[in-house]
């Protein structure tokens, strides 16, 4: 297996993103002194393991495939943006609209998110270990939100089928957006993910569903399907 260290002082973002993408199926790199770069980590294609350092800026892990992400430290806006699968874990704050039109693979941000979290979600699952700031899930149109804390005002305004489950205090939910009661469904939903993601601090049976007036998405018979995300589609590595 091909593991190799990359310092982000001596190669700059540019060096470290080429090298990065030219490694094989299977390979594994740390990257040493992100210091807050932004676009650390972007448009990776092959099913690889990589390691950051401390904090990251603006859209780590962006446009990525397939790849498996651990930041080690808070993050800019934008983590995830666009991801097509893979998985990207934030082991600390995430900053405004973490996992903005992600489609596939799953986001873990084990601190708290700043606004406009999952804005645009189209696919992918964004699970938040601390609390999302206003208008999380803002225009989703499908996917899961998992927020183990409390939301902002305005969850899930202008929602389609994107689903939110929120573990703690809702200040206010935004235009097209209802409140329901999980059912066992969401209960072993919510399990699932919280087991993969590491999270034992929330009780998936105390959780508020949250879904669009419009379109009524629920697992299994909306329209389009949304699904609860199985064992193949979440993030496993360890934190």
């Amino acid at each position: 297996m091909t593991e190799v260290t990359l310092d982000a002082d001596t190669l700059g973002i540019r060096g470290v993103n080429a090298a990065l993408q030219a490694l094989p199926a299977g390979a594994r790199a740390r990257v040493l002194n992100p210091r807050g770069r932004d676009n650390l980590a972007v448009g990776l294609r092959e099913p690889v393991t990589v390691e950051i350092a401390g904090p990251a800026g603006h859209y780590v892990g962006g446009l990525g495939k397939s790849a498996d992400i651990t930041v080690r430290g808070p993050v800019g806006p934008g983590v995830g943006e666009n991801l097509m699968s893979g998985g990207i874990r934030v082991a600390g704050d995430a900053g405004r609209a973490a996992g903005s039109a992600a489609r596939g693979g799953t986001i873990v941000v084990e601190g708290d998110c700043a606004p406009c979290a999952g804005i645009g979600l189209a696919g992918a699952t964004l699970a938040i270990a601390g609390d999302a700031g206003p208008y999380c899930g803002w225009a989703g149109r499908s996917g899961v939100i998992l927020v183990c804390g409390d939301t902002g005002p305005g969850l899930g305004d202008s929602l389609f089928e994107t689903v939110i489950y929120v573990g703690g205090r809702i200040a206010g939910l935004g235009a097209d957006a209802q409140a329901e009661d999980v059912d066992e469904n969401d209960v072993t939903a919510a399990k699932i993910l919280a087991a993969a993601c590491g999270f034992d601090h929330m009780d998936p049976e105390n959780l508020t569903k949250v879904t669009s007036r419009r379109f009524r998405s629920r697992f299994g018979t909306s329209r389009r399907r949304s699904r609860v995300p199985g064992p193949d589609h979440l993030f496993t590595a360890t934190a």
